[in-house]
């Protein structure tokens, strides 16, 4: 996916698992888990407030890369 993501780096430096992101921004673990892993692609609404709750802006937690098909 051309969405790469440091979600699980930041969690980390709050200190909370999965269960416990995915209360803080009122969305599941396995939402939490998805991103983490690349699955799945957060929407804007989610990506701010995961950016609000590490204290971050969302460029720092997800990074967009464009595909080399799509570059052709």
């Amino acid at each position: 996916m051309p969405l790469n993501n440091r979600l699980k780096e930041y969690r980390a430096r709050l200190g909370v698992n999965q269960q416990e992101m995915g209360k803080l921004v009122n969305t599941s673990r396995q939402t939490i888990s998805q991103i983490e892993r690349g699955d799945y692609s957060p929407s804007v609404t989610l990506a701010l407030k995961l950016a609000k709750a590490c204290d971050c802006r969302v460029e720092d937690i997800f990074e967009y890369r464009e595909d080399e098909k799509d570059e052709e």
